[in-house]
């Protein structure tokens, strides 16, 4: 048994979780299946399984078999004030970004409430749609108040970080304030993050303060519940 021929084995069938050739909660065809498929021994896949197994993609149960599992995602943003690309790509994972909606607009009583705003300001309101390995993740709407960065608007959101222009503009946010509601997916939640209404999803929302402890975001972070978990690191 070469460890090039059981590493090659297993990003193959990690592949094939990953776009769902073998789907969540399915049974993994039997090593000998596979052996004959690869053109190996039964160690080999052996090998292949157990390393999935190790990390949490895989789950092998007596009498049934090997189980295809999701890993989900550790969420580290409830300790660390970080961009989501960086968050992600310290993980190794594949980032996209949709810009759904861009644009100003009178905040509602919620955003006026949480920015300290009236009826006459005007806010930025950007509807980002994030995804890791072309899943999508979670769905965030995020509100600035356009007096303190007015020329937000010319910036491509789909690749540019929020926190590193706010950052550039001596804005930076610092501090953050999150709420933690666990809900169940509307019919439009359920659309965008490709699950069925009425799943478990997790919503935070967030106020981000500058090192003047000035207000300058609101947002609402809406993440799928089967493929994402949040790291919770207190100390005294």
């Amino acid at each position: 048994m070469t460890e090039a021929k059981y590493k090659k084995i297993e990003t193959i069938l990690k592949q094939r979780i990953i776009d769902q050739t073998y789907p969540l909660n399915s049974l993994l065809p039997k090593e000998l299946e596979l052996a004959q498929e690869f053109k190996t021994s039964r160690p080999t896949i052996n090998h292949a399984i157990h390393n999935l197994v190790q990390e949490g993609l895989l789950e092998q149960r007596k009498r049934l078999g090997t189980i295809v599992r999701r890993n989900k995602i550790q969420q580290e943003f409830t300790h660390l004030i970080q961009s989501y690309n960086q968050e992600m790509s310290t993980k190794g994972l594949k980032t996209k970004t949709k810009v759904l909606y861009f644009q100003r607009v009178v905040p509602n009583s919620e955003v006026q409430t949480e920015l300290n705003l009236s009826t006459s300001d005007s806010v930025f309101k950007l509807i980002r749609l994030r995804y890791v390995d072309n899943h999508p993740i979670v769905k965030v709407t995020t509100y600035v108040p356009v007096s303190l960065v007015p020329d937000l608007e010319k910036i491509n959101f789909s690749t540019a970080s929020l926190y590193l222009e706010l950052k550039k503009r001596n804005l930076a946010v610092t501090h953050v304030v999150r709420k933690l509601e666990v809900k169940k997916a509307s019919s439009e939640i359920a659309q965008k993050l490709a699950i069925k209404e009425n799943d478990p999803v997790f919503c935070f929302r967030t106020r981000g303060y500058t090192n003047k402890d000035q207000k300058i975001e609101y947002s609402i972070a809406t993440y799928r519940g089967d493929m994402n978990s949040f790291i919770i690191d207190l100390k005294r």
